[in-house]
């Protein structure tokens, strides 16, 4: 390892040579900027590199007639120049540019690092950016390093002899610093939305940007987190120090927090400094699919430009002009799928261009970049739900993605899905948020130890209202229907699943386990024509009876009416029903004489105390 003397700079970059330079945080920016002040000494170099923070003024104009910019990720600068069509953009999965290096598919010429000052034993340490940097170093006949005091030593495979560097210029510089963007409120919901899928001991992929940072968050109440991803920033650190991140149940690599860069604050650099919890690894093993899938439970969450109404997702581009790149997110979502239990997320703002735009469009735009296939992705989720998509055809899929969109563009959504059969002819009510439930219209519950959803009914859950349905003996159609029917037709469970939540109401309990739901309860009411009272009505699976599943929906139903400003509910319930009636009379329903004498009918005042029971028999 030799100091590095500027003026070498012409015999170390040879004409037409391809130079590496160092990622995200770690990139080498002292070094680039002695490379570039050589400029007029130096003949069509090409430089190469993935996301880089602290601005690439290489890629400007004034440098065009000597270094050519290739690009496997873009970013601020890079991003102008290759829209432009003076630099190149060169899609690649993260997890497969090291071996673009390596058999010299993109031989490599020099390779630009920064690295922390060499220990005693001679390591320097790749700090803050593993990634790509081992199999670029590797493949390079000339590696030069800036090496910088302020370089964190992270811990890992990430270590560097200074046998393995030719040239070093040492440099003292702050490392650059990321920080969120203050978001829009629908971060925190979407956030709340992610949240409520995941399990205590899953793993987790999270990216930076607002919505990880957010869903940092809303975990704060979880247990026994784990994390195997290709970049982390601030939110991971407070979730380690609050412990909510342990590692302690992860089935690879536990005990050990798995990335392959991080960038944020100042903080999070001293976090990771010599940290014995936190491992740094090459994109090669972090972005391995199977590395990935042996983390059980494994949570994909990454982000997208926009999702059109059959699943696919682009991400790289914007309506044909190149924005970022592919990066790990094909190679986390296809590991998390293969994951036992894992869960491959997308989330994203239900709109873009301050409310303007869509961001779950009929098509692509022209030019987008599918990065993710109808069938890479199991969960769309914007601030207005969660879409399961996996195991669901075009229609269901369809219904789902309009059920998540911004409610100013469903209907032309849904006329779009019709001109193309997506949906059936029949198929007209366009969803619409519950808004009183609040922000989040998904509601974990626990009864009789049993985990369960409370959410209202979307058009999407025609095939589980049958399944539920057909699930019921013929004394609970009898009771529950009011009439003896035999079957319930797609057309029949449409109307019933596609109701005016403005105007009507229908919840249902679900058994929900990754993307596999299963109605157990049904509890709806029908507004009257005066609009100032309701019929309400429930239906609950046979075998999940005495689960306080009817209570609860009854519950619930009595908070939105109120809120709504309706004045009664009533049902009719037969006599014998006293299970029924005893659960009207606890919550303040009082009982009247119907035409029918082997009927009761229960009156729901909501003017009155809500705790007041008219049941005689209750105390």
């Amino acid at each position: 390892m030799k100091p590095l003397d500027v003026r070498a700079w012409p015999t170390l970059v040879r004409p037409g040579s391809r130079v590496f330079i160092g990622s995200t945080a770690a990139c080498p920016h002292a070094l680039v900027a002695s490379l570039l002040e050589c400029r007029a000494q130096l003949k069509d170099v090409e430089l190469v590199h993935i996301f880089v923070l602290g601005g690439a003024p290489w890629s400007e104009e004034k440098y065009r007639d000597t270094f050519k910019v290739n690009c496997f990720f873009l970013s601020t600068g890079t991003r102008e120049s290759v829209n432009a069509g003076w630099s190149d953009y060169t899609p690649s999965f993260l997890s497969d540019v090291p071996a673009l290096f390596r058999e010299a598919i993109l031989p490599l010429d020099v390779a630009l690092i920064q690295v922390s000052p060499p220990d005693a034993m001679g390591f320097c340490s790749l700090g803050v950016s593993v990634d790509v940097v081992p199999a670029a170093v590797q493949s390079a006949r000339c590696v030069i390093a800036q090496i910088n005091p302020k370089m964190p030593r992270t811990l890992g495979e990430s270590f560097l002899h200074v046998d393995e560097i030719d040239y070093y210029q040492e440099v003292e510089a702050e490392l650059p610093e990321w920080h969120p963007a203050p978001g829009a409120g629908e971060a925190l919901t979407i956030a709340n939305y992610v949240a409520q899928l995941i399990e205590d001991g899953s793993t987790l992929q999270l990216g930076v940007g607002n919505i990880p940072d957010q869903v940092c968050r809303a975990l704060s109440g979880h247990k026994h987190l784990g994390v195997h991803t290709e970049m982390f920033s601030d939110g991971v650190m407070h979730l380690m120090r609050s412990g909510v991140i342990d590692n302690s149940l992860k089935t690879y690599n536990r005990g050990r927090t798995v990335s392959s860069f991080c960038i944020g604050s100042r903080e999070l650099y001293t976090f990771v400094d010599g940290n014995p919890h936190i491992h740094f690894l090459p994109t090669e093993l972090t972005n391995n699919i199977t590395n990935i899938a042996r983390n059980d439970r494994m949570v994909a969450i990454n982000s997208a430009v926009e999702v059109d109404l059959t699943g696919q997702v682009a991400a790289d581009s914007i309506r044909g002009r190149f924005y970022s790149g592919i990066g790990g997110m094909v190679d986390f979502m296809r590991g998390a799928a293969l994951s036992a239990g894992g869960l491959p997320i997308i989330a994203l703002p239900s709109t873009a261009e301050d409310g303007k735009t869509s961001r779950i469009v009929p098509r692509l735009s022209p030019g987008a970049g599918v990065v993710g296939s109808r069938a890479d992705v199991h969960f769309v989720i914007t601030e207005y739900g969660i879409a399961t998509l996996r195991g669901r055809s075009i229609r269901e899929r369809t219904l789902e993605l309009i059920q998540v969109a911004h409610p100013q563009f469903r209907d032309e959504l849904l006329r779009f899905a019709r001109e193309q059969c997506y949906v059936p002819p029949y198929q007209k009510l366009v969803p619409r948020p519950t808004r009183e439930i609040g922000g989040v219209e998904f509601e974990r519950i626990t009864l009789a130890n049993e985990e369960f959803v409370l959410r209202p009914l979307h058009p999407s859950d025609e095939r589980r209202l049958q399944e539920f349905f057909y699930s019921h003996t013929p004394e609970t159609v009898q009771k529950r229907y009011g009439y003896n029917i035999t079957s319930m037709t797609r057309e029949r469970a449409h109307e019933l699943v596609s109701v005016n939540q403005d105007k009507d109401l229908a919840l249902g309990i679900f058994e929900v386990k990754g993307p596999r739901q299963r109605i157990h309860a049904v509890g709806r009411y029908y507004l009257d024509p005066d609009g100032e009272s309701a019929e309400i009505a429930f239906v609950v699976r046979e075998t999940k009876r005495r689960h306080g599943m009817g209570g609860l929906l009854l519950k619930r139903m009595l908070e939105i009416a109120r809120k709504r400003g309706l004045g009664q509910l009533w049902a009719f319930v037969a006599r014998s029903n006293e299970p029924m009636i005893r659960l009207f009379y606890k919550h303040g329903g009082r009982g009247e004489s119907a035409q029918d004498h082997e009927e009761l009918r229960v009156i729901f005042d909501l003017k009155e105390d809500p705790a007041v029971s008219h049941d005689p028999n209750h105390k």
